[in-house]
């Protein structure tokens, strides 16, 4: 089995900690490949952000298309690009904000979620509005640390990081905590162990279930919205995209 997983920016060192993460996690016989796209934003910590970066997301199910890949995962808590990625593949495509929420509502009737800036937080809202796990999320609570501190500074953005979770222990009424951002891949168990709750990562989650939808033999839908995209013809810088096959590779654009 083969696994893309995809950090939507352009940082690398964060595309390796996705990997290392799904890398542990991931059964025997399942390769992970983590990409990132050559364009876009260093960190995604905005709407505008994330509509840049979904172009490149897609680009890489493109060239996963090319390399046969059963399955991906888009990681970053925003999944930009989901179902535009969905349309663009029968492999199964996982969110990572989405496969947390599911882990989570598994092994705790309440959750909070901990990510790095407010206005990310935000965002986190509106996804669990659209994925309907919003009565499930008592707080989205966030440590106030830009994305790049998990890297640049990863100490100090640690001990944030768990502050938060204490309080969301202590104030909320929960089960469980979701650590909301790609980049805190790597902090599971440290944090898990400070705070005494389980952790739900979603970079980890997500891995789970495309593994359990390629042994089931379930891919994305093709009937409905999901379907593959409607060959046409673009022009510019998205000329590459003309005519879309339904391998998810340009063929002969249509240029009705």
């Amino acid at each position: 089995m083969l696994i893309r997983v995809i950090n939507p920016n352009t940082t690398a060192g964060m595309t390796a900690t996705v990997g290392e993460a799904a890398r542990r996690v991931a059964a025997p016989g399942t390769k992970v490949v983590a990409t990132q796209p050559d364009h876009g934003p260093v960190s995604i910590e905005s709407h505008f952000d994330e509509a840049i970066s979904a172009v490149g997301v897609l680009e890489e199910v493109m060239a996963g298309e090319r390399e046969d890949a059963d399955a991906y995962v888009i990681a970053c808590f925003g999944d930009p690009g989901l179902l535009a990625a969905r349309e663009l593949t029968r492999a199964p495509v996982i969110g990572i904000a989405e496969a947390a929420f599911h882990m989570a509502t598994l092994i705790s009737t309440r959750f909070s979620v901990v990510t790095t800036l407010g206005r990310t937080g935000i965002i986190a809202e509106h996804l669990l509005e659209q994925y309907g796990f919003r009565h499930h999320c008592r707080r989205v609570r966030a440590a106030e640390i830009p994305v790049l501190d998990l890297e640049e500074n990863g100490a100090a953005a640690l001990n944030r990081i768990i502050d938060e979770c204490h309080r969301a222990r202590d104030q909320d009424n929960i089960g469980a905590i979701v650590l909301g951002c790609g980049g805190m891949a790597d902090l599971t168990d440290e944090i898990s162990e400070a705070v005494g709750l389980p952790v739900i990562e979603g970079v980890t989650a997500a891995v789970k279930l495309a593994e359990s939808l390629v042994t089931l033999r379930l891919g994305t839908s093709k009937h409905g919205d999901l379907a593959f995209p409607r060959p046409k013809a673009f022009t510019g810088r998205f000329e590459h995209f003309s005519g879309l096959a339904p391998s998810g590779l340009p063929s002969t654009p249509n240029r009705d």
